[in-house]
């Protein structure tokens, strides 16, 4: 290296004085020699690491989730009859002779929901790619605070921990359904799951919260504060923006969840009357007086609706980096894609009204956020529209992770035009809590997330564990899931649309739904087919984790600057001085270059302009 490079290497260091004077600079001068297996791998404050617990305990938590929904699905499916591992994992007083008890069933209706909404979907999601790409792709040597970082996953762990720690208790866990409305979960005499395991639900979210509030402060400031050289707002990689955005999201709202679960403990525990007024429980009144349920409704979704886009936005953002590369195309609308999820964010928090049409709101107010949930399909469908206009003409490669980032999109666009239907109030109070509100957001928020999750995994794998994946697996393991999921849920919009309501234990006492039966079973074997294609992608990920092909520096031919490191995982994330920026993340195929990518540290050329300057040959 010659005398010139190294004093630019060192003045770009020096740009970042701000950044290494508060502790990142001895990142690259001296090995962390000193580390012991606790404070490198268990309480570790590297932002690797963090998103790697982030990411095996989400899996453990969704096969957990997904264990659960598997039970539920052998029960509407074939209601009287008696199933041995039912009486295996649930016990005679939850099953007895394979037959599962209505408690039971809602209790497992309860915790799956919670379990695959917060802990896969928001805290496994954001906490595993947030954490490993904001300090990549942004170009710190960290995040701004790695002890805060390290909190947050701990809270996030102990928080798994007593949802889990539910199912132990003698009441059993929580069963008020996954959104937890009072009286049913205020009222611990009420059933058997408003007991201790309510009480269990309650701490854990508290404990999530402060996870998720801890996290999203330091994924702002780390973005807003130390990106390096020549990383302007507008050079940002789509998934750091996406990442941002949901930060913020997840900074406003989860206050007001904390809130809500926090009057809920006090009515349950002190006597207070905030959700709580004129309950009889066996003919006899309750002293609670004064309190308004629907209070409730309105502090949950006040979180609820930003929570959908705190799901998916991180998702939509991988899914751009993704399609982008695999296209060998920039994609398309940057600014466009920008500007949409900052409206998305905005419009968010003023649409929770559409879960409360049947509460009986005054209708103006009705048709304002009919008004609102409406227009905040635009925004969505510019996204939509801009990945399909980036796939279009592209040299598209198949690989497991573009094709569960083109499946994301799908689910994006099938579970959005259903949306629009539940948008509009008139519709939506006849599809009220049945299985058609069921299809939709599992479509929308669960499958669309999901794949985007599965997408990031295979295309981040190599910077998180140095190995590739086995692509034949991918690719198995892709097409179950995707033939699985739209199997499980697609038939579920005609169940809604014939009435069938949903966490109903059984439909048996309503002869109109006799002649439904059938499509339940098949529910319930695409159900079970995708569970099993499930454990496809977790051998394939441990396996590669251990035994998978070396990984080369840039296997995709990306132009972030995650892929700028060589094949290693330093504290620090780079061994010499930070890299600096010359360029967006999305030259690919630009016209008179040898090479269909162009990293974002390669200088602009005399007379190059930085941007979209791609066209089909």
């Amino acid at each position: 290296m010659s005398t010139k490079e190294k004093t630019v290497m060192k003045d770009q260091d020096n740009h970042h004085g701000h950044h290494d004077e508060h502790g990142h600079g001895h990142h690259h001068d001296h090995p962390h020699n000193n580390e012991t297996i606790l404070s490198k791998y268990i309480f570790s404050q590297d932002h690797k690491v963090i998103s790697r617990q982030f990411l095996i305990t989400a899996i453990i938590m969704a096969v957990i989730a997904m264990g659960m929904s598997t039970l539920f699905r052998l029960q509407l499916a074939w209601p009287q009859e008696k199933f041995w591992i039912i009486n295996a994992l649930l016990g005679d007083k939850w099953g007895h002779e394979g037959v599962m008890s209505p408690d039971m069933y809602l209790a497992l209706v309860t915790i799956h929901g919670t379990i695959m909404v917060f802990f896969v979907l928001t805290g496994g999601l954001s906490g595993t790619f947030s954490n490993l790409l904001i300090p990549y792709q942004v170009g710190a040597r960290d995040m701004a605070s790695g002890f805060l970082n390290m909190l947050s996953y701990w809270f996030f762990f102990v928080s798994s921990c007593v949802m889990v720690a539910s199912f132990f208790v003698e009441s059993g866990p929580a069963s008020a359904g996954w959104t937890v409305y009072p009286p049913l979960s205020a009222l611990p005499q009420a059933i058997p799951g408003s007991g201790t395991g309510m009480t269990l639900w309650l701490v854990s979210m508290s404990l999530f919260v402060i996870s998720a509030l801890l996290g999203g402060l330091n994924y702002i400031i780390t973005v807003l504060n130390l990106r390096t050289k020549g990383m302007s707002m507008l050079r940002l990689p789509l998934t750091i923006w996406a990442f941002l955005i949901t930060a913020i999201l997840g900074v406003l709202s989860f206050p007001v969840l904390f809130g809500a679960v926090l009057l809920l403990i006090f009515d349950r525990s002190l006597g207070t009357s905030f959700y709580l007024s004129d309950i009889y429980i066996g003919g006899h009144p309750m002293p609670q007086v004064g309190g308004n349920p629907i209070l409730f409704q309105h502090l949950f979704w006040f979180l609820g609706h930003p929570e959908v886009y705190i799901v998916l936005l991180p998702a939509l953002g991988m899914i751009s980096e993704i399609i982008s590369v695999n296209s060998r195309k920039p994609i398309f609308g940057y600014k466009a894609m920008v500007v949409s999820m900052l409206a998305i964010g905005f419009l968010s928090f003023i649409v929770w009204g559409h879960h409360m049409f049947v509460t009986g709101m005054n209708p103006f107010l009705g048709s304002v956020f009919v008004f609102t949930t409406l227009l905040i399909a635009i925004p969505s469908a510019v996204k939509a529209f801009n990945y399909i206009t980036t796939l279009w003409r592209g040299n598209i490669r198949f690989t497991p992770a573009m094709l569960c980032a083109i499946a994301g999109v799908s689910t994006f666009v099938t579970g959005g035009v259903t949306g629009i239907i539940l948008a509009d109030s008139a519709l939506d109070i006849q599809q009220h809590d049945n299985m058609f509100v069921v299809a939709h957001f599992h479509i929308v928020m669960g499958l669309s997330a999901i794949l985007g999750m599965f997408a990031g995994v295979y295309h981040w794998f190599p910077k998180l564990f140095l190995r590739m994946m086995n692509n034949k697996l991918g690719y198995l393991h892709f097409w179950l899931t995707f033939a699985c999921a739209y199997g499980v849920f697609f038939p579920q919009h005609f169940l809604g649309l014939a009435g069938v309501p949903r966490r109903y234990y059984s439909n048996t006492a309503f002869p109109m739904f006799d002649n439904l039966v059938d499509i339940n079973i098949f529910v319930t074997y695409s159900a079970i087919i995708g569970a099993f294609a499930q454990f496809i992608f977790v051998i394939n990920f441990f396996y590669s984790m251990f035994r998978g092909p070396r990984a080369v520096a840039n296997p995709w031919g990306s132009n972030t600057l995650e892929w700028t490191n060589g094949v290693q995982t330093i504290h620090g994330n780079w061994s010499g001085a930070l890299p600096e920026v010359h360029r967006w993340a999305y030259d690919y195929s630009k016209p008179g270059e040898q090479e269909d990518f162009i990293p974002q540290t390669v200088p602009l050329k005399t007379g190059e302009s930085e941007g979209d300057q791609w066209h089909p040959n």
